[in-house]
Formats: C-alpha cells, structure tokens, sequence
C-alpha cells in the first residue's frame, strides 16, 4: 500500500488524468470498466489505478495495462553497422521484405512493438547502409506507428495548454502556452488575492488562474450568454474546496451593478415566467387525454386512470421544487459575487475572449483597486491597439504595454542541434499595465493651467550676448 504522503502522486479511482504518446495529449476520467479510445487503440485504465504518475503502461491483449519496464525502454536496435552516407539508397519500397500481412500475422502472434521493430530491421535490405542518424530516425518512426504504450501524466496547466493547442486551438483561441504562462505573471496570481476573469477558451484560463491561487482567495467569472463554461477547469480535478473559492457573474449585469440598480433578492422574472408556462403545459396534457378517452369506462380503467393523474401531478410538483430549488441557488450565487464586486478592491483582471475587448475591459477597469495589474489577450492586435488607445485618452492607467510572443522548439541531439522547422506561427498579442488612482476633483484643464511653466536656461555661451 501507498503512503499517505505520496497519494496525491498515485492514480486514484476518478482522478482526471491526461494520457499521452508521442506529442499527442487526451484527458480523461478514470471510471471502472470504461473503454478508452485512444490514437486508433482502445484499453482500459483500471489497472493504472495505484501506480503514480508519469508511469508509461504497454497495452497488451484485452486492452488490460501493464507498467512498461525500464529495460524496455532502450534502443530495439543492437546493430553497430552503419553507413557513412544515404545517397546510394533508393527508396523503391521493395527493400523491406515483410508484408503488410506478415506484420498482422506477427500481431497476433503476441508479438510486442519493439520485437515487431526488430523484424522489420533484421529485414530491411538498407538499414545497415543508412547513417547512424538515419537509422536513428527509422526507428523512431516506426516505435511511433508499432508500439502500443501509453503515458499517463497528472493535469496541469501546461500539459492542458498544450493539449489544446495541439488538438482544438480554435477552442482556445489559438492561445498557446507560453502566452497562457505570460499572462498568469503579467496578472501576477497568486494566494489570496481576488481576480476577475472573463475568458471564452473553454475554461483553460480560468483552470489555470484557480491552479496557480492554489484554493486560497476568490475567483470571479464574468460570463456571456446564459451560463459560464467550465470544461477546461473539469480537466483539472481540482479538489472541492478549490470550487469553494470560484464564483459566477453575467456580464450583462455589470452596468446595473455600477449604477446601484442590480436586485439580487428579486426572482429572475424570465425564469420565473418559464417555469409557470412548463407548469401550465404539463397541466393541459393530463386534461386533453381526459377529454379523448370514451364516456363509458369501467371502474379499473378509471382507477388506473387517477393513479397516472396522480403520479404524473407528483412529477409536476417535484419538477417546479426542483426549478426552484435551482433559481434560488443561482439568485446567492449572483449575490454573493455581486457583494464581492462591490466593494470595486479586485486585485487583477484577465480578459481573453473572442470577443472585442474594448468595452468589456473599460467597464471591467472600474472594479479593480488601484496599483493593480490587467492583462488583455487577444488573437488580433488591430483590438488590441484600440484598447491601447483608449487607454491613453482615459487615463488611469500606467506601463501599457503591447507585446507579442515568439517560440520555437529546438532539437537537441549529438552533432545535429538545429530549429524545428515546424514551427507555430503566432502566439497572439497580450496589453498589459497598471491601474492608478486619479484625481476628480479637478479637472484636467484646470491641472494643465496651474502647473509651473519651466524656467528658461540662460544660455551664457551664445555670441550676441554681452558677459558680466
């Protein structure tokens, strides 16, 4: 059995874990008897459960899991013949002797990858002609395609950024992760602080905000449209008093919050007038099968009758508490961050949206205190200069800062370092600064007018003028 002290690095039943071959990433929950789908293999993780993280499973028949042993790990390849060049090999497709066949049949034999590589060397008629490097690279390539590991690693922000990036930007909005890591520090989260969030990137911001206050302070999610979107920060497996600190508010609230006209203890009127049309729907249907069934019925059909009348008012009931029940917790959910919001002392702010940014940011600017960082993301820098510029003609704010980001990953390896050459084009643009406290209590006009004019220097060296 595990220790108490290392349980947070062992696979537990339900964790949330990301599994990964290659530069493939996927999360997943870890259910009983779930069947996982992965890169054209399906398995099942059950048998992860109590091994820690990092761990690297082979899938072997009846997709069970075992850990991979570290004497496997090497190279399959124990030939030290290699060629001094590749210009002499012709890559006809007849130099390798299995067939496509062959290999099924090695397969079900029970053959691992790495022995399904080893045949494939002993039988290709080139491979001790190519280079070292190129032999190198054969293998890996063909480890890639024939051996069936899989890599099961604890979510953090980095390992999701990159999984969606690499799978589904469009859902992030093309936000990679070292632009997600500058953000989190230009914010500058950390403990205890408060920070306001409005973000349309399938919760990967939001995620990675709540990992870095580590469960200590308050979260405000600033929502569009009906409800927020948390799947990102599902992938997370956040413990529950993590949720404790996240708290929710629509964004088309915000004015009346600012005007002192929000009601947080009146209902929801909309809501209200959809719950009695579904209550008032639910009643005509009992009354229209009454008046289609025929006149004469005999006494069990009518009692069978007023049972189903009966349950089916149970339903109706329970239901409606049910509505209830859910627009009451939203209404304390909306006054609790509408209590947090007023006091107008947030401590950041970080906005990455599909959206224009302009006005969001203006409008959300009013609810931090002075001396505080925001930082605004944007795929775009066209918004971005706007905001930029509107900024500026407001005032309030200091260190504005329009940046962008550059990475390219290298290959480092003995006598062949170099640049990927796939690389990403773009990172997006980030306007960062600094919030100040203004005087309103004069003008800016009248400011100009009393400041003292600088005195002129007298120039003593100048030809025309006469010396003491």
């Amino acid at each position: 059995m595990a220790d108490n002290g290392d349980e947070e690095y062992r696979i537990q039943q339900g964790d949330y874990v990301v599994l990964k071959r290659g530069d493939i990433f996927k999360a997943v929950q870890i259910v009983p008897k779930k069947k996982i789908i992965f890169e054209k293999q399906w398995f099942f993780l059950d048998n992860a459960v109590g091994n820690l993280y990092s761990t690297t499973f082979e899938i072997s028949s009846g997709g069970i899991l075992q850990p991979q042993k570290l004497k496997e790990t090497g190279n399959p390849s124990d030939l030290k013949e290699a060629g001094t060049d590749n210009r002499n090999i012709v890559d006809d497709g007849k130099s390798q002797k299995l067939t496509r066949d062959d290999i099924e049949t090695l397969k079900e034999q029970g053959l691992k990858g790495q022995e399904i590589i080893q045949q494939l060397i002993e039988n290709s008629s080139t491979f001790r002609d190519k280079t070292e490097y190129a032999q190198d690279k054969y293998i890996k390539k063909k480890k890639k395609k024939y051996e069936n590991t899989v890599t099961i690693l604890k979510p953090s922000c980095r390992i999701l950024a990159m999984m969606y990036h690499g799978r589904e930007p469009g859902k992030i909005c093309h936000l990679r992760y070292d632009t997600l890591a500058q953000m989190l520090t230009l914010a500058n989260i950390h403990a205890h602080s408060k920070v306001l969030v409005f973000e349309t990137c399938a919760g990967l911001v939001l995620g990675s905000i709540m990992e870095r206050m580590g469960g200590y302070g308050s979260v405000i999610q600033m929502y569009p449209g009906g409800g927020p979107v948390r799947a990102g920060v599902e992938s997370f497996g956040f413990p529950a008093h993590f949720h404790d600190t996240l708290h929710e508010f629509p964004i088309c609230h915000v004015n009346a919050l600012l005007a002192g006209e929000l009601d947080t203890t009146a209902k929801d009127p909309t809501a209200e007038e959809k719950l009695n049309l579904a209550a008032d729907e639910e009643q005509i249907q009992p009354e229209a099968e009454q008046q289609g069934s025929p006149e004469e019925q005999n006494m069990e059909t009518n009692a069978a009758q007023d049972q189903e009348k009966i349950e089916k008012e149970k339903r109706r009931e329970a239901k409606a508490q049910e509505r209830k029940v859910k627009l009451e917790e939203k209404r304390k959910k909306l006054a609790a961050a509408a209590a947090l919001l007023e006091g107008r002392n947030a401590d950041g702010l970080v906005i990455a949206s599909r959206f224009h940014p302009c006005p969001v940011l203006m409008t959300l600017l009013k609810f931090l205190a002075p001396s505080r960082p925001f930082v605004v993301y944007s795929q775009y820098k066209e918004t971005l200069i706007e905001c930029y510029t509107k900024l500026k003609e407001q005032g309030g704010t200091v260190n504005l800062r329009l940046s962008d980001t550059w990475l390219r990953h290298y290959q480092v390896l003995p006598n062949r370092t170099h640049p990927v050459l796939l690389m990403s084009g773009g990172g997006g643009y980030l306007l960062s600064g600094t919030t100040v406290a203004m005087d309103q209590s004069k003008p800016a006009a009248s400011q100009r007018s009393e400041e003292p004019a600088p005195k002129r220097q007298k120039d003593y060296h100048r030809p025309d003028r006469e010396h003491c």
